[in-house]
């Protein structure tokens, strides 16, 4: 089954997706912050990269547009998972080179649907 890398600073969000992939089949990565995610991208190249907007550090936007940017690790899709929600977030999140978008907090079916469209 496919890699997708998780990366994500809140342990229950972590663990929240983790679960629901893991149980669909998936090999899960995770990373804790953005430049080890980056890190863990560039070495072990994930199918997918689920992606938190608010990470300590470096941010989920910046680290999409520095990967998206990498020839090395531009073809990875990349959805970005947050809560901001305000008019405009999605268009700066697309901008940088996201592939898609899914607001929190969000319903396994949701998570399943996206990551689905992207893992199939």
């Amino acid at each position: 089954m496919q890699k997708i890398l998780i990366i994500e600073d809140e342990i229950h969000n972590m663990k929240l997706a983790t679960d629901i992939l893991s149980l669909q089949g998936y090999n899960i990565l995770q990373a804790t912050n953005a430049e080890e995610g980056i890190v863990l991208a560039q070495n072990e190249q994930p199918h997918l990269i689920l992606m938190d907007v608010e990470l300590g550090g470096m941010d989920g936007v910046t680290a999409t547009s520095l990967l998206k940017s990498d020839k090395k690790t531009g073809h990875i899709k990349i959805i970005v998972l947050t809560a901001r929600a305000m008019v405009g977030d999605r268009e700066i999140i697309l901008s940088v080179g996201a592939d898609d978008y899914l607001a929190k907090p969000y319903k396994y079916q949701e998570l399943l649907s996206i990551v689905g469209k992207y893992c199939s």
